[in-house]
């Protein structure tokens, strides 16, 4: 079965010193679609995500640094920027821009990833 919610990515952002926030966009089995709005958010210090679904996340506003464990540099994303993040491919949010938005639009595939678990806010459940 095929769940979805229509609207505008743009619109009804979160304010400033809000949470970060996750909204399902599509969900059937084996795919989920997600925006995610970040202000100032990362992952908690030495923690690294550990999925066992692939991810492809876009950037569609703001600015974000990734880190992948096999990698020596972050990633430095812009909008329009896109990664491919493979099962348990290690990896963290170094930092989104605290001055902005950043919005995400983020596509979790494979092992029927979980719809609604927020996957930086809450990285006990290390699945999104």
């Amino acid at each position: 079965m095929v769940t979805s919610v229509d609207g505008n990515l743009f619109e009804h952002l979160p304010t400033a010193g809000a949470e970060e926030e996750f909204t399902a966009l599509l969900a059937s089995p084996g795919l989920h679609v997600s925006r995610i709005v970040s202000r100032g958010h990362a992952s908690p210090a030495g923690f690294w995500y550990d999925q066992p679904h692939g991810e492809w996340v876009l950037l569609l506003a703001g600015a974000a640094r990734l880190r992948f464990e096999d990698e020596a540099q972050d990633r430095a994303l812009k909008p329009g920027d896109h990664v491919n993040i493979v099962a348990h491919r290690r990896h963290r949010v170094q930092w989104t821009s605290p001055d902005m938005p950043t919005l995400w639009l983020a596509l979790h595939y494979g092992n029927e990833p979980a719809a609604t678990t927020n996957r930086r806010s809450n990285p006990a459940g290390n699945s999104p």
